[in-house]
């Protein structure tokens, strides 16, 4: 992946990374399956991770077809592979959790400080597809998007990076009652219980992403990664502590904009 304009076409995997200017989309592929995830994507949206390249400030997760993603690929899961449940329950404890561990480092780079994240999302978002929309700062959301936290309809949990933010973003009363419920959230509930940036018609949703990645690259950098800093971290400080990260972010701001440079 190099600066300016790119493309890395990994269909057969099922991602496929684009870059223009600032600006990178990364689009799920398979929609003949509903761009039902496989561990072979989780690796692949790992290695892009790895090599995104130092200009790229939003980042647009993507879907082709009627859906974001139906989640977890149940042919691989129940399969016989290395990663299927079966092969999964064999490892030891430590193991598996190293394993897993992997498979969440696909979905928490969104996270980052450097990167403004953006998931746009139409038709279903179940499980895993939940996940990675949650993993994204922001959520704009078709007006035929609908969420599904479904693990537990599988006897499992959640465990790629979407709880925090779930709770976060709804509550923990909420966010209990989605997941054990593995209950369908319409887009309009979403809106209105927080999950949702924007929702808009599917026909606007690549123009709304596009202005939103826009007005993103509008703002200073520099400003913006401080600011996403201090509000991914207010929910663990006391008002002392976030008083104390806003004036320590203001000051680096202050030095880097009018600063000497000694």
């Amino acid at each position: 992946m190099t600066a300016g304009n790119a493309a890395s076409t990994t269909d057969e995997v099922g991602v496929r990374y684009e870059q223009d200017g600032s600006v990178a989309t990364v689009t799920l592929c398979r929609p003949d399956v509903l761009n039902a995830q496989t561990p072979a994507m989780w690796t692949e949206l790992g290695n892009i991770s790895r090599k995104l390249p130092g200009d790229v400030r939003v980042v647009i997760v993507r879907a082709e077809g009627r859906a974001f993603s139906a989640g977890l690929d149940l042919s691989v899961a129940r399969g016989d592979g290395d990663s299927s449940l079966s092969r999964l329950a064999q490892l030891s404890a430590a193991e598996c959790a190293d394993r897993i561990a992997g498979f969440q480092t696909a979905f928490t780079w969104l996270r980052s400080p450097s990167i403004v994240t953006i998931a746009a999302v139409q038709g279903h978002a179940i499980g895993a597809g939940f996940q990675l929309a949650l993993n994204c700062d922001m959520r704009v959301l078709a007006d035929d998007a609908r969420f599904s936290m479904a693990e537990v309809t599988l006897g499992l949990v959640p465990d790629l990076g979407g709880t925090k933010r779930l709770t976060e973003l709804v509550g923990p009363s909420r966010a209990l009652e989605i997941c054990v419920t593995g209950r369908r959230i319409a887009a309009d509930e979403a809106d209105r219980i927080g999950l949702a940036t924007n929702v808009v018609s599917r026909a606007d949703l690549d123009a709304t992403v596009s202005d939103l990645a826009a007005a993103v690259l509008a703002a200073d950098r520099g400003a913006v990664a401080e600011i996403k800093g201090l509000l991914a971290g207010a929910p663990l400080r006391s008002y002392a502590e976030q008083d104390r990260a806003e004036r320590e972010a203001q000051t680096r701001r202050l030095s880097e904009l009018l600063g000497s440079g000694e």
